[in-house]
């Protein structure tokens, strides 16, 4: 009986990430919207992600595949460390988007990596719909 009741405790941890994904992405959501954002599309952020840019300050190009690859169930990496980017899909790594301070870090860091400037809330939201689906 006892590991009857460690194995259901055990099945039943597993269901707890994709809830807390769902609603930091929902969260995010809302504060982007807060911001000025409007209804957030998919297509939008996917065309953004494979959008080749010019980076403002280098005037390099650059684009979110790149560094994260086309398929994002894999690992990518970066061009210019070359360090090893865990998959974004989390389908494959279920703890992305799950941590807002996280997300919110990242899309910092990337966006003024990538177009020389912070992403707009509009472009962050469009860019999670996308990546959270995947």
């Amino acid at each position: 009986m006892k590991g009857f009741s460690i194995a259901v405790i055990a099945s039943l941890a597993l269901l707890v990430p994709p809830v807390v994904k769902a609603d930091s992405v929902e969260t995010l959501k809302a504060l982007y919207q807060s911001q000025g954002a409007k209804d957030f599309d998919r297509e939008v952020g996917e065309a953004l992600w494979n959008k080749i840019l010019q980076h403002r300050q280098s005037g390099q190009q650059r684009s979110c595949v790149d560094c994260h690859g086309n398929n994002l169930k894999l690992p990518g990496k970066h061009i210019r460390t070359g360090k090893v980017i865990e998959p974004l899909a989390p389908s494959v790594n279920p703890k992305r988007f799950t941590d807002q301070r996280k997300v919110e870090k990242w899309f910092t860091r990337n966006c003024k990596w990538t177009m020389g400037r912070e992403c707009s809330s509009q472009e962050k939201g469009d860019l999670l719909v996308y990546l959270s689906g995947q």
